[in-house]
C-alpha cells in the first residue's frame, strides 16, 4: 500500500483539538507545569494522573495511577500505580487506592516500555464510561486497558505524534499503528478482534496453516485409537450426517488462525513486558534454580525426536526434571470417591463437616459418575458445604421456578418482536448452530432431534437473558455440555453453569482481558519454573503463549476424551492447591515436550500444529501430578506470578455485579 493511501493522524478532529490545545510542540502535564526536565538527562513530555486500570469487573478493585511518557534519547511509557493512602493526599480527584498492597502495586506497574516494543494502541470510545486505551505489544500481548478518569486521550496520541511514528490503520480508524514502516493493513490490531469471523480470504490459509485442527474435528476417532504420529482426531467431533462443519465459525479455529496472522508481524524483540529480575524479592529456592540455568547441558537421558540428520542441537537442562523430584505432593493418585466415603463426609441432616478434607479427597481421586450429580453441586458452588437436605431441597424448589421466570422471558418473544430485536435474533441464531456441533459424538448427544440437544439451546438462550451484558459466546456450549450431561436437569444445570461462569466468564469478554491475563500469568510461570524454556519461547517470538489458547479457554475439553474431561474439571474445581492450578498443568505439558519443542526448534506455526496434535494423547494423571509438584514447588513465588482477579478466580461480591453497565468514580 502506497503511503497516499495511509491514514495518518492530520484527519483526526481529535488530534487537531489537542494541538490547538498543545500550543505547538509544548505539551502540558496535569500540574500546568511545562515538559518536566530530569536530573539524567530524561524529559517528561506527557503525565496524566488518574489513569486506571480494572482488574475485575469491581469499582472497588481498580487501581488508579499515572501515566507517563519520557524521552531519554528514545520514547518510553510507564504507568505507576498511586501508594495506598486514604487521606487523598495529592492532585484534586485523584483516587487513593486505599485497599491496594504493596505487593499489587508492584505486580501491576508499568515500567519504562520502550515505544519500539509496542505494536499499537486501540482507542476506546464507549457510550457510557470513560475512554480507555489498550496498548499491544509486538508479541500480540496486552497491557490491561487504561482508562482516562480525567480525559487526555487525545493529548496523549498527539504527544506520540510528536515523538514517534505512528499513523492510523487503514483497516480500523480507532488503531493507532505505531513504527509501522511496511503495509498496516495486513499487520493491524484488527486480527486480534475475537468475535469477528475469518474472512473468506483468510479461509484458505486457515485451511492450510491448522489443517490438524481441522481434520481433527471432522473425524471421528475408535475409542482404542492409538496414536500413530499423523494430524490427531477428536474425540468429540461431528459425524458426517450431522450438519456440515464450518471451521470459520469454530471458536479455537479463529483464535488460533488469528494468533497465528499476529505472530507473522511479531519479530521485534519484546522483552520489556516479562524482564523480571530473579534477584528481586524472590524466593531463595527460585535464585538457586536461576544459578542452574546460567549453564545449558546437552539432551541427556531419554532419547529426544530430533532426526539423526539434522544438526545436534544443545538443549539446556530442565531444573525441574520430574523423574528426579521427590513425592513433593505426598502420595499417588487414589480410586474416585465412592458412596460410603461420600456418606461419611455428611452429618446427621447433611452437611459437608470438612469441606477442606472434602476437595482435598476430590483433588487426589475424582469422584465415581453416579455421585457426580451432587457433588458437582458443591464444587460449583449451587450448594453451599453447611447446607442440609431440608435447605437444599427448597433451594432447588426456587430456582426451579426462578429459571421458568428467565426463560420465559425470550420464550414469549413473538416473531413480530424476533424481526425488532436483532441481538436476540443474533444470539439466537448463533446459539443454534453451536449446539448441533457440540459433542454429538457422545451418546447422550448423537443422532437427529436429540431432545438434549434442544435442552442445551434453551439453557443458552436462558444464560443469555439471565447475563445479557456478556450474552453468548462460541465455547460456552462446550463449558455447558458435560454439566448436562451429569445434571439431566435443566434448571440445575443452568445454575451449575451460572456457578461456572461466574469465574470464567471473563474469558469471554469482548476485550479479551481475562484471557490476557491467564496469559501473561502462565508465561511469568514459566519463567519462574523452567527458565531455559521460557528463553527459547522469548528467542522464538512465542512469548504470547497463544498456543495455549485453547486449553485455557475452554479448560483443556478438547484434549482430553469426555470422561477424562469430568475427572479433571472435578479436581480443578477443589481449588485445592490454587484457584490456577489449569495454569500449572499447562506448564507440565510445556515441561514434558520441552526437549522436542527445543530441540526441534519449533517457530510458533510448528508449535502450534504440534500442540493442536496433542490432543487425545496427553497422560491426564501425569499432568496431573506434574502440575502439583510444580505447585507446590513454586510455592508463594508462583503465587506472586498470578495477579489478583485473573480468572477462575471469584470476584469480591459487590452490589454493582459482574457486569456493571455504568461505572462510578470512587
Amino acid at each position: 500500500m502506497h503511503e497516499a493511501e495511509l491514514h495518518d493522524l492530520s484527519d483526526d478532529s481529535d488530534y487537531a483539538a489537542s494541538q490547538q490545545q498543545a500550543s505547538g510542540s509544548v505539551m502540558r502535564c496535569d500540574s500546568g507545569k511545562s515538559a518536566v526536565s530530569e536530573p539524567n538527562g530524561s524529559e517528561v513530555v506527557y503525565s496524566k494522573d488518574n489513569v486506571t486500570i480494572h482488574p475485575t469487573q469491581y469499582a472497588s478493585e481498580r487501581i488508579s495511577g499515572r501515566l507517563l511518557l519520557v524521552k531519554q534519547g528514545s520514547l518510553f511509557m510507564s504507568w505507576i500505580p498511586y501508594k495506598a493512602s486514604t487521606d487523598g493526599v495529592g492532585c484534586v480527584g485523584r483516587s487513593s487506592n486505599s485497599g491496594l498492597t504493596e505487593k499489587d502495586r508492584s505486580l501491576y506497574t508499568i515500567k519504562s516500555v520502550p515505544l519500539s516494543d509496542v505494536r499499537s494502541i486501540r482507542r476506546h470510545t464507549p457510550t457510557l464510561g470513560w475512554q480507555y486505551i489498550i496498548v499491544v505489544l509486538s508479541s500480540g500481548l496486552a497491557f490491561p486497558p487504561l482508562y482516562f478518569y480525567s480525559g487526555g486521550v487525545r493529548e496523549f496520541l498527539a504527544t506520540l505524534k510528536q515523538h514517534i511514528f505512528i499513523m492510523r490503520s487503514a483497516d480500523d480508524a480507532n488503531v493507532f499503528l505505531v513504527n509501522d514502516f511496511e503495509d498496516p493493513l495486513q499487520k493491524s490490531l484488527s486480527s486480534l478482534e475475537l468475535p469477528g469471523v475469518v474472512s473468506v480470504a483468510n479461509r484458505a490459509s486457515l485451511r492450510d496453516s491448522l489443517s490438524s485442527v481441522s481434520s481433527a474435528d471432522n473425524s471421528e476417532r475408535g475409542n482404542q485409537e492409538t496414536y500413530d504420529g499423523s494430524a490427531s482426531t477428536s474425540e468429540y467431533s461431528v459425524r458426517h450426517k450431522h450438519k456440515a462443519y464450518d471451521p470459520a465459525r469454530d471458536l479455537s479455529i479463529q483464535v488460533l488462525e488469528k494468533f497465528s496472522l499476529v505472530t507473522k508481524f511479531a519479530r521485534e524483540t519484546t522483552s520489556q513486558l516479562f524482564r523480571e529480575s530473579h534477584n528481586n524479592g524472590f524466593s531463595p529456592y527460585e535464585k538457586r534454580q536461576q544459578n542452574n540455568y546460567d549453564s545449558p547441558n546437552s539432551v541427556g537421558g531419554r532419547p529426544t525426536d530430533v532426526p539423526k540428520n539434522a544438526d545436534v542441537i544443545s538443549v539446556a537442562s530442565d531444573p525441574l526434571e520430574f523423574d528426579k523430584l521427590p513425592l513433593v505432593w505426598g502420595k499417588q493418585r487414589e480410586p474416585p470417591l465412592c458412596l460410603e466415603e461420600w456418606a461419611a463426609f455428611l452429618d446427621s441432616e447433611g452437611r459437608v463437616m470438612d469441606s477442606k478434607a472434602f476437595r482435598k479427597r476430590i483433588f487426589y481421586g475424582g469422584v465415581e459418575h453416579n455421585l457426580r450429580k451432587e457433588v458437582w453441586k458443591y464444587l460449583l458452588g449451587y450448594h453451599e458445604y453447611d447446607s442440609t437436605y431440608a435447605e437444599r431441597e427448597y433451594l432447588a424448589a426456587v430456582k426451579r421456578s426462578e429459571y421458568e421466570i428467565i426463560k420465559s422471558q425470550w420464550q414469549s418473544i413473538s416473531a413480530t418482536q424476533a424481526k425488532r430485536f436483532t441481538k436476540f435474533r443474533e444470539r439466537k441464531g448463533l446459539i443454534e448452530k453451536d449446539v448441533v456441533r457440540t459433542d454429538r459424538s457422545v451418546s447422550y448427544y448423537e443422532g437427529e432431534d436429540n431432545p438434549n440437544v434442544a435442552v442445551l439451546r434453551d439453557i443458552l438462550l436462558t444464560y443469555s437473558f439471565y447475563n445479557f451484558d456478556l450474552g453468548y459466546c462460541q465455547g460456552m456450549s462446550d463449558l455447558l455440555s458435560p454439566i448436562l450431561y451429569v445434571m439431566k436437569d435443566e434448571s440445575e444445570s443452568f445454575w451449575c453453569f451460572v456457578a461456572l461462569m461466574e469465574r470464567l466468564g471473563p474469558n469471554f469478554n469482548r476485550d479479551q482481558n481475562g484471557m490476557h491475563s491467564q496469559l501473561l500469568a502462565l508465561s511469568k510461570l514459566v519463567e519462574l519454573l523452567d527458565s531455559p524454556l521460557h528463553n527459547y519461547l522469548k528467542q522464538a517470538d512465542c512469548l504470547n503463549y497463544f498456543f495455549c489458547f485453547r486449553w485455557i479457554l475452554i479448560q483443556f475439553k478438547r484434549e482430553f476424551e469426555y470422561t477424562k474431561v469430568m475427572h479433571l474439571w472435578e479436581v480443578l474445581w477443589t481449588h485445592y492447591l490454587s484457584e490456577h492450578f489449569h495454569l500449572y498443568m499447562c506448564v507440565a505439558v510445556l515441561k514434558r515436550y520441552r526437549k522436542k519443542i527445543m530441540g526441534e526448534q519449533m517457530d510458533f506455526d510448528t508449535l502450534l500444529k504440534f500442540i493442536n496434535e496433542l490432543s487425545g494423547h496427553i497422560d491426564l494423571d501425569g499432568m496431573i501430578r506434574d502440575a502439583e509438584a510444580l505447585c507446590v514447588c513454586a510455592g508463594e513465588s508462583g503465587a506472586a506470578c498470578i495477579p489478583p482477579g485473573t480468572p477462575p478466580s471469584l470476584p469480591v461480591e459487590t452490589d454493582m455485579g459482574l457486569y456493571p453497565q455504568e461505572d462510578d468514580i470512587l
